[in-house]
């Protein structure tokens, strides 16, 4: 190795005469010349081969570019260049390919550039290599194989700009092949190369679901030109980010922070987009969602149906309620009943009980809502329509039919053995709907859900240690100190589930004199299977500690969402006092004392209120 170093650095600094040539003659050629690497190294093209590739370029009609096969001058190269742009005018004509295929002339082409495929520049060879499919050739075809080889022997060579064109076409094409691995691989490789938003956006819109390894390494691209991305740019990003279900916190902070610095107002397609892919990652940026809620709200008359329920709904999954906007969309549905499809009006009522939402003109809106429902309920799937009676119910607009439709036997039927995820909610909200005719509809009859219903599913003694291991901040902190502050496991009842469909995180009975009693000893209505038998003492109270955690409330503030609402209205339409702990009031007692102080207080207040509340009654009669 040193003699060779030594000899080649003489021939270069003595300019000493390089080796003879190899004679004239076929030779065996095992990889592509070395002037196929790059535009630099390319042979001089002469006259005849200038004009030759000037024709190519400039021909308007397939017979232009079929006539190049029988020039003299005709190289494997520029034949590559024909076929291209062959393919070119067939797409942009609307060309008949058969046709074409079956041209001679195409097949002269066709053999001039399989003859010397190695002669053919990086270039041409990478547009040949796009160009066959589009000319009808199947990827399995003897010429799309060769020249799939001869792209994969150069695989090495080929500047990134063009691998990136390689490995955007064959994305289109599906994972099949060698060609698409190996070129995936190039490109994790040589990633640090990449320049260009455009680029970076175009291998994350089209080429990153293939490659998790090369999807990480342009996040990290895409962070570092964050700054430079335009808005059509950054909704790309974020929309790749959300079809891949990829919740780069990171990217999605910086892309947040740039787009709140363009000062222009932004796109419809862009605003739109960005909210479903912010709601798709759940991804809550308040100033992003402002800003979008803002800008929406003037272009709202110019959405389709489909689009203004899908920004309601991706606005009820993100937790933000921006009452202008709210209040735009309800108008819209109003104006626009007719044009709004049964689904579509059931989404975005879905939406309003979910930020518990009601409507300035709530009377005219749910007159509509149940015109539109009257006689509809039967094209609604089960999980559908049991989510739009449960919306009713949260705002407080259901109505005896809607109530005995989804509370009949052969409804609950319906959902019989079905163990999924969604089946699981929908029984869940059955127990709300329940209650909701319980204790909220005075004048309905029946039916009602059977008391194995009620108990049986929401057994949770078997799941108890599982769900410690999975409990909140605020669930374990609670739990300690609800020993100091309403007594020992006789006084009190933990974790109880009510035949609600609520869950309490404690519960205690207390005297006239607001001392506790043994809970167990008394019947409990709102469990399935009361463990007591002896009636409340007169003047006793049931007392319901309730915890509220974060995705409880809107994320605007400290409004509680919908579920939560309809929660506390059942609960003291049951008879309980309601000791409400918020996530943001405990969280920010540190020491035990001061937690124990804190629920004591709770107490207080919630029997304070009740006394004054009985005091107010008896002075009004």
């Amino acid at each position: 190795m040193a003699a060779h170093l030594v000899r080649r650095c003489c021939r270069r600094l003595l300019l000493l005469p390089a080796p003879p040539a190899p004679p004239p003659g076929p030779a065996l050629r095992t990889c592509p010349p070395r002037w196929a690497e790059g535009p630099q190294a390319r042979p001089r093209e002469d006259g005849a081969e200038q004009q030759l590739r000037e024709l190519i370029q400039g021909a308007s009609n397939p017979q232009e570019l079929l006539q190049v096969s029988r020039g003299p001058a005709l190289s494997s190269n520029l034949a590559a260049l024909a076929i291209a742009r062959l393919a070119r005018l067939a797409c942009e004509q609307h060309l008949d390919t058969e046709s074409i295929r079956g041209d001679p002339r195409f097949q002269r082409l066709l053999s001039t550039v399989d003859a010397q495929i190695s002669q053919v520049w990086n270039g041409p060879l990478v547009q040949l290599l796009r160009s066959l499919p589009a000319l009808g050739l199947v990827r399995g075809g003897r010429q799309a194989r060769s020249v799939e080889q001869e792209v994969l022997w150069r695989l090495r060579r080929l500047p990134l700009r063009q691998l990136v064109h390689l490995a955007e076409h064959l994305a289109g094409q599906g994972p099949d092949g060698l060609l698409l691995p190996e070129v995936l691989r190039k490109l994790e490789l040589r990633w640090t190369e990449l320049e260009g938003t455009r680029t970076v956006v175009t291998l994350m819109a089209k080429v990153g679901h293939l490659s998790p390894t090369l999807m990480e390494r342009l996040e990290d691209k895409a962070l570092e030109l964050a700054e430079q991305f335009d808005p059509d740019e950054l909704r790309r990003v974020v929309l790749a980010l959300a079809l891949q279900q990829r919740r780069c916190v990171p990217l999605l902070r910086a892309l947040s922070y740039h787009l709140l610095q363009k000062p222009a107002e932004l796109p419809l397609p862009v605003l739109t987009d960005l909210l479903f892919a912010y709601s798709k990652l759940s991804f809550q940026q308040p100033q992003v969602l402002h800003r979008l809620s803002l800008e929406l709200q003037p272009h709202l008359g110019t959405l389709s149906p489909a689009q203004v329920s899908r920004c309601a709904r991706s606005f009820a999954s993100l937790r933000w309620l921006s009452r202008p906007l709210a209040e735009a969309i309800a108008q819209y549905s109003l104006d626009n009943a007719q044009k709004l499809s049964i689904t579509q009006l059931c989404g975005i009522l879905v939406s309003f009980a979910r930020l518990n939402f009601q409507p300035s003109s709530s009377e005219e809106f749910f007159s509509m809502v149940h015109e539109q429902l009257q006689g509809q309920e039967q094209q609604l799937d089960t999980h559908l329509l049991t989510d739009v009676v449960w919306s009713l119910c949260v705002l407080q607009q259901a109505r005896p039919p809607h109530l005995r439709q989804v509370l009949s036997p052969e409804f609950q039927a319906c959902l019989q053995g079905d163990t999924s995820p969604r089946a699981q909610s929908s029984w869940l909200k059955l127990l709300h709907i329940n209650a909701t005719a319980r204790l909220e509809a005075p004048g309905y009859q029946g039916p009602f859900l059977p008391p194995k219903v009620l108990g049986g599913d929401r057994d949770r003694d078997r799941d108890k240690d599982k769900d410690r291991e999975k409990a909140t901040p605020l669930q374990r902190g609670l739990r300690e100190a609800l020993l100091g502050a309403l007594g020992g496991p006789d006084l009190v009842r933990h974790d109880v589930s009510t035949v609600y469909g609520w869950d309490i995180d404690a519960e205690a009975v207390l005297d006239s004199d607001n001392k506790p009693l043994p809970v167990r000893d008394f019947t409990a209505p709102h469990l399935p299977h009361s463990e007591g038998t002896k009636p409340l003492p007169p003047g006793a109270r049931r007392v319901a500690v309730l915890r509220w955690e974060f995705p409880q409330f809107s994320s605007r503030g400290r409004e509680l969402l919908g579920r939560g609402s309809m929660a506390r209205r059942h609960l003291r339409a049951a008879g309980f006092l309601l000791a409400e702990v918020p996530h943001y009031e405990f969280l920010e007692l540190k020491l035990e004392r001061q937690r124990v102080a804190y629920l004591k207080d709770k107490v207080a207040k919630a029997l304070a209120s009740d006394t004054a509340g009985d005091v107010a009654t008896d002075t009004a009669t």
